[in-house]
């Protein structure tokens, strides 16, 4: 017997599932890929972690190697693997769901915000500290672009989403 517990075994269901939600993660991206910075992949993982909490992981890096093999992997890719966690490691960090629009809202606002920061964080490595904080600096009229479409997004989806997916989808 197990002294400790660790992550339920998946079975077939629940990896079509997070097969699925993954899908829908790439297909948002891609779908909204023309607009600057306004997605809804952020939104998506925000709900995903309320719902299915660690098993969100499994979702977000099948959604990231697949954007790899889209659009290729390089260093920008490598940021992907542990951004969209973080956000995954904020909602499971604030304990109790959120179910406020607002306080998602804000929560996600940030997050966009500091999008462009957390991204260049392979770059402080690859290209040392001046290319690193450039490659931040230059990207800030992006983060207010995604903080201002991430208050927009998760204010006119997030119940309908929320609703949505905590009906349909029971991993």
């Amino acid at each position: 017997m197990e002294t400790r517990k660790t992550m339920d075994k998946i079975n077939t269901k629940e990896l079509a599932g997070m097969a699925s939600l993954s899908a829908i993660l790439l297909i948002g991206q891609v779908g909204m890929s023309y607009l600057p910075n306004i997605e809804i992949v952020s939104l998506l993982i925000y709900i995903y972690t309320q719902i299915y909490r660690r098993k969100t992981f499994f979702i977000i890096y099948v959604f990231v190697l697949l954007e790899g093999c889209i659009y290729g992997f390089g260093l920008w890719w490598f940021g992907y693997l542990y951004i969209w966690s973080i956000l995954a490691l904020i909602v499971l960090l604030t304990g109790k769901p959120q179910t406020s629009v607002m306080t998602t809202s804000a929560i996600l606002g940030l997050y966009g915000l500091s999008f462009g920061f957390l991204y260049s964080i392979p770059y402080f490595f690859a290209g040392g500290w001046a290319a690193g904080f450039s490659y931040w600096v230059s990207g800030i009229p992006f983060d207010l672009l995604h903080c201002a479409g991430n208050i927009a997004v998760s204010l006119v989806c997030y119940r309908p989403v929320r609703s949505l997916l905590g009906k349909l989808c029971t991993l």
